[in-house]
Parts: structure tokens; C-alpha cells; sequence
């Protein structure tokens, strides 16, 4: 199989692009992939990086109000759409898939025109603008949340769940909690706001440290790179208790989430799809600083299902953050209903979904 991919701006488009990659690589070992980014992106190094062959176009996103950027965006459109049709041409692909992004627009967009098979995979619950314009174009449109659907033409959808799911079952949570220094007989709570961290989460938990240290339960607290410096200061100035794991990052974050109880995280689409994998009990703080405030619809989906509990961020404190833990870690039953809960919204083979939609395409 041909495939090209295209996706970018986030990691939420790029990380199931290069799981989706992965599983096609695993069903068919003669495959031929090209990505086609952006170069200013974060694909453009994480690709790369990846060794996936790459190719770019330069896009900008649509403003939501009346703006001369919005010309420049609808030339750079067009210029992209020529760039796009010329790969294509080059490369044959026999299906093209879109994770999201603008820089998919003009890819897709063209492989539709040239009589390619497409694609586009949405993962949020509310589209954004760019896979709402390709679901006129496109053959089939993947989702993750049933939320999604009434977005798109219903003859179109075929629900999948995020390749990135897939890539965290199997792994060793002993090995996990071990590498980051959390005891295998205690239960624990990952704390984390994304790979740059997420400052209310942080102020919240500070603001209750040493209460936390009394708790008979584990804290593993990632603060984000730019955080930590200023968070150890300040838990040192507290006095933190050894129940208190602090990192400004995780690089082995499929075994950790394999070996914690519970997460406190906000609601992007990879992290829900990850944790409904595994079957694992979360409390979500959506951003409030997202599109179409998406996260905080991802996170209803799953606290509408009892799998989650909902915190916004207006109304986080440190002592709501405490309870809601208490609650759950300190409650057998809440916390075994909640695992089956987030159990039965989860998608594990959803890699494996995608593929078989992208090959029953090439037939």
C-alpha cells in the first residue's frame, strides 16, 4: 500500500498519524508512506525524526473574523493545493488520509480532485474548520467521539477511535511506576497538564502540598518543563512528603499510565483515548483555551459516562482537587465502577479500525 499522510500544528494530529503509520507498517510490510506537512510545524521534527519521508507546504489557518490575513490564507490555500497535487502526482499514492490541522486542507482537498481515495480522522468531539470543509470532499470521515457525528454527512462516518490508543496496551506498569520512583503497594495518582504543564493544575495541588503529604495514597506529579524549577522551589519552601513524586516530564508515559490508578489531566482527544484504553478512572480540567471549547465536550463524554469526573478550571481549587481524589482512590467500589466505565468507552483496536477502512478504500 501507498499512503500519504498529512497532519500538524498539534501533537493531538501528529501522534495518531504516526501510530496509524505504525499499524499499517506492522499489517503490510512493503508499505510506502509519505507525510506531508507543514515545515514551521511540530510535524516537521517529530516526522522527521521518526524517519518517515517529508514533504512540506506552507498554510496558515482561516480567522474567525473578518481579516486581509484571510486572503493571504486562501492564497496560500490555492499555492498548496498546486504543491499537494504535484507530490501526489509523484508519489501515486492509493489513499489519502488527513489527521487534522490546516495543513491537511490543501492535501486532501487535492487528492480529492485528483481522484484519490481520503480520509480525514477527526479526534475531538466538535470538528474544527478544516475537517468540516474536507467532509464535503472526502470518501469516508473517521471519529472518535459519537458526539462528532452530527457534524458529518451520516453516509460518510465510520467510527474508529484514535490509533493512538493502541499503543498503550501491553505495557509493563511495574516498570513503570518503578522507573519513576512510586511504590508498587501503594495506590498512586498521575498528575499532569501536557508536556509544557498547565498552571492552574500546578497552583492547585501547591496550594494543598502538605495536606497531600498526609494522604495514604501516591502523588506522581509532572509539572512541564517550564514549570518545574519554580514547582520544586516551592514544595521544597512546604516541606513535601515523600508520598509527592515530582518530574518535569514523562518519556516512558504508556508504562506509567499502565501502573497508576487514577489521572488528573485535561481532556485532549489522545490523552482520553489512551485512558479509556486502559481502562483507567480520570478527573478532568478541560483548557478553556481551545476551539469551540472542544476539551471540555471531549470530557463530558466521558463524565456523562461515569467514567470521569469534571472539574473546570473556573472552579478548581486545591481543596476540590483533594476530595475529588479522596473520593475515588479511597472508595473500592467508585473506583472499580469507574475503571469500567472507562473500560467500555475505550477503543483499543482502533489502529487496527483505521487501517481496514483505509484499505477496504484501495479495493
Amino acid at each position: 500500500m501507498k499512503v500519504i499522510v498529512s497532519g500538524g500544528g498539534t501533537g493531538g494530529h501528529i501522534y495518531p498519524a504516526l501510530a496509524l503509520i505504525r499499524e499499517i507498517q506492522k499489517q503490510e510490510t512493503n508499505t510506502e508512506v509519505l507525510y506531508i506537512g507543514s515545515e514551521k510545524g511540530l510535524e516537521s521534527d517529530i516526522v522527521k525524526r521518526a524517519g518517515i519521508p517529508f514533504r512540506a507546504i506552507e498554510i496558515s489557518g482561516f480567522k474567525r473574523k473578518l481579516s486581509f490575513d484571510n486572503v493571504k490564507t486562501v492564497a496560500r490555500f490555492l499555492k498548496g493545493v498546486s504543491k499537494s497535487k504535484k507530490y501526489i502526482k509523484e508519489f501515486k499514492p492509493d489513499v489519502v488520509i488527513g489527521t487534522g490541522g490546516y495543513v491537511c486542507g490543501p492535501v486532501v482537498y487535492a487528492a480529492s480532485k485528483l481522484g484519490v481515495p481520503t480520509v480525514i480522522h477527526e479526534q475531538n468531539s466538535v470538528p474544527g474548520l478544516t475537517n468540516k470543509f474536507l467532509s464535503k470532499y472526502v470518501d469516508k470521515v473517521a471519529v472518535c467521539f459519537e458526539q462528532a457525528e452530527a457534524f458529518f454527512p451520516s453516509e460518510k462516518v465510520v467510527m474508529t477511535g484514535n490509533p493512538r490508543a493502541s499503543e498503550v496496551l501491553n505495557q509493563d506498569g511495574v516498570k513503570g511506576k518503578n522507573d519513576v520512583g512510586l511504590s508498587l503497594n501503594k495506590k498512586s495518582v498521575l498528575i499532569v497538564g501536557g508536556s509544557r504543564g498547565a498552571r492552574p493544575i500546578n497552583d492547585a495541588l501547591l496550594s494543598v502540598i502538605k495536606e497531600a503529604g498526609q494522604k495514604p495514597y501516591e502523588f506522581l506529579y509532572v509539572t512541564g518543563d517550564v514549570h518545574y524549577e519554580r514547582v520544586v522551589k516551592q514544595l521544597e519552601e512546604a516541606g513535601a512528603q515523600g508520598n509527592v513524586v515530582v518530574k518535569p516530564f514523562l518519556h516512558n508515559m504508556p508504562e506509567v499510565l499502565s501502573g497508576v490508578d487514577l489521572i488528573v489531566a485535561r481532556a485532549g482527544a489522545t490523552t482520553l483515548s489512551e485512558i479509556t484504553a486502559l481502562g483507567l478512572p480520570s478527573i478532568l480540567v478541560p483548557s478553556p483555551y481551545v476551539t469551540n471549547n472542544h476539551q471540555e465536550k471531549n470530557a463530558r463524554a466521558l463524565s456523562d459516562n461515569d467514567a470521569a469526573t469534571l472539574c473546570l478550571e473556573a472552579d478548581l481549587t486545591g481543596e476540590r482537587l483533594l476530595e475529588s481524589i479522596d473520593e475515588i482512590l479511597l472508595n473500592e467500589q467508585k473506583l472499580k465502577d469507574m475503571r469500567a466505565a472507562s473500560k467500555k468507552l475505550g477503543m483499543p483496536n482502533a489502529a487496527t479500525v483505521l487501517y481496514e477502512l483505509l484499505k477496504n478504500l484501495t479495493k
